[in-house]
C-alpha cells in the first residue's frame, strides 16, 4: 500500500474509532495539501474542537508532527496527533500545558496556588 493510501485509510479508521465512542468526527476533504484550518480529521470532544493530524507511519518524528498540528490548527481548535504503526494500537500525542488548561477550564482539578510560578514558566514555553 502506498503512503497516500495508507494515510487515507488511517484517517478513515480513526474517524470510525471516534464515532464508535459517540464522538462526532469526520475526515476533511483534502482539497489541498494541509494548511491552516485543514486537519486530517475534525472532531469536537466535551465542547472543544480538535484538530487531528493523522499519521500512519512506522517511524514518526513526534516533535515535527505536533509542531504541524499546532501550526495548522485554526484559532480555538486543540491540536492533536493520532498515530500508529502497522498492527499496533492508536496513540495520541498532545501538547501537555494546553491540554491541562482545557481540563482546568472544565473543572477537572484546581491548580496548586503555591506552584503558579512553575505553571507560568511552562505556559511561556508553549
Amino acid at each position: 500500500m502506498n503512503a497516500k493510501r495508507k494515510g487515507t485509510a488511517g484517517e478513515h479508521e480513526l474517524v470510525k474509532l471516534l464515532q464508535g465512542y459517540g464522538i462526532r468526527a469526520y475526515r476533511n476533504d483534502q482539497i489541498f495539501k494541509g494548511g491552516k484550518g485543514n486537519p486530517d480529521v475534525s472532531a469536537e470532544i466535551a465542547g472543544t474542537p480538535i484538530h487531528f493530524e493523522v499519521k500512519r507511519v512506522e517511524r514518526l518524528n513526534v516533535s515535527e508532527a505536533v509542531a504541524q498540528a499546532e501550526r495548522d490548527a485554526a484559532q480555538g481548535h486543540f491540536p492533536a496527533v493520532a498515530h500508529r504503526r502497522n498492527r499496533e494500537k492508536w496513540l495520541l500525542t498532545v501538547p501537555l500545558v494546553p491540554f491541562l488548561e482545557i481540563l482546568k477550564e472544565k473543572g477537572a482539578f484546581e491548580p496548586d496556588p503555591f506552584l503558579q510560578d512553575l505553571i507560568m514558566e511552562q505556559a511561556e514555553q508553549q
